[in-house]
């Protein structure tokens, strides 16, 4: 059933309430029971709702519950921490309003009308469109968004202190990493954002510094450690680079620093959040440690002291081996390692190859690095730095 309208009647919304938090395991017999009374169209849609908005609570909480899901809008929406954070920042510009383009299922609209922002929320899909409506009629939002089925390119967002374009970055094939094969393309989104005094456009995280627009301001952010999204601001601080961590916010900005210099391994090794590594700025993260990198390709910091900071992790490090497996099995063996994290940054070698080849056995744990110092693959060994 590719239409919310019989799940969103009086009927469908009681199968909803039913059929909540159905175990996958117990489903067919939840359905065989429901279509005693029920269209099997209804039941099948009803269960497959629920299983979205089982997927969707890892990135809205306990408002999926309530929300309405398309297979895409699960996978392509923005994490409801994220739209929040993006809706404060339009808010702090004194924006009120907001053309949404490309709205899919309505998550920053959600978070902007939250608050307190007017959002026109306009996307092509109709099936999309409509659950960006229900969403905004269950999270009791209508007043503050309108959404609009239309294409984006058409749309006149004159009327509208700022623009907010979330291209879609998934094709046929997968994802699409050429910024000019988005839909609609960035070189249209970056015209759309000169025509209002604030635009952020959402693109991947892994876009090319040099595809950055002169005009914008280029900011990565990270939820948990975990990079979600990159943003291109207008009508902020051309050229302006930053990462941004959340929970906080946290904001480091960029300040033009050379490249850090290469050093030999010090008793601490910070692994800078993927939001600064993807912002390239590691050198700001090592002036603020008093740092170095361990090879000059390697995002590792190194320092002789513990220093904290919120923009990466220390570990302490207790021995540096040339890559040998034989040795680092000895080590681990003679140590009682059972327990034991790889992380790998410029190895071939895979964590879970190393782990089978290890074997690790013991109470204890151990953090190995699968790295490159001054250009020689090497195995750093440690565990997390006490705070």
């Amino acid at each position: 059933m590719n239409d919310l309208a019989p799940l969103l009647t009086p009927e469908g919304r009681a199968l909803l309430d039913e059929v909540r938090g159905t175990d996958p395991a117990q489903e067919l017999a939840v359905a065989t029971r429901l279509r005693r009374d029920h269209p099997a169209d209804l039941v099948s849609a009803a269960l497959g709702q629920a299983r979205l908005r089982q997927r969707a609570v890892a990135k809205f909480g306990a408002d999926a519950e309530r929300m309405y899901f398309t297979p895409n809008g699960v996978e392509q929406s923005t994490r409801a921490s994220v739209a929040t954070y993006r809706a404060r920042r339009f808010g702090e510009l004194g924006v009120t309003s907001v053309a949404d383009l490309c709205c899919g299922i309505g998550g920053d609209a959600i978070a902007l009308a939250r608050a307190g922002i007017r959002v026109l929320a306009v996307d092509r899909d109709p099936l999309t469109a409509a659950a960006a409506r229900a969403n905004a009629e269950a999270l009791g939002l209508t007043g503050l968004i309108e959404v609009r089925e239309a294409d984006v390119t058409e749309v006149d967002v004159s009327a509208y202190d700022a623009v907010f374009v979330d291209p879609a970055r998934r094709g046929g094939r997968g994802r699409i990493f050429d910024p000019e094969a988005y839909s609609p393309p960035l070189s249209w989104a970056a015209h759309m954002a000169t025509t209002a005094p604030h635009a952020a456009l959402k693109v991947a995280p892994g876009i090319p510094h040099e595809a950055v627009p002169d005009a914008a301001e280029a900011e990565w952010i990270s939820d948990g450690g975990d990079v979600k999204e990159a943003v291109l601001w207008f009508g902020t601080e051309p050229g302006l680079v930053r990462a941004t961590l959340l929970p906080g916010p946290r904001t480091l900005c960029s300040r033009g620093l050379p490249n850090p210099a290469v050093r030999p391994v010090g008793r601490f090794l910070y692994e800078p959040d993927g939001a600064v590594i993807r912002a390239h700025l590691v050198a700001e993260v090592a002036a603020e440690l008093d740092g170095g990198l361990i090879d000059g390709t390697i995002a590792y910091v190194t320092a002789d002291e513990l220093r904290p900071t919120p923009y990466a992790t220390a570990y302490e490090i207790t021995d540096q081996l040339h890559f040998n497996i034989k040795k680092l099995k000895a080590l681990l063996r003679e140590r009682e390692v059972g327990i034991l994290t790889v992380k790998k940054r410029g190895s071939a070698v895979e964590p879970e190859e190393l782990r089978k080849k290890v074997k690790p056995q013991g109470p204890n744990s151990a953090t190995v690095f699968l790295t490159r110092v001054a250009g020689a693959p090497t195995m750093l060994i440690g565990h997390p730095a006490a705070a």
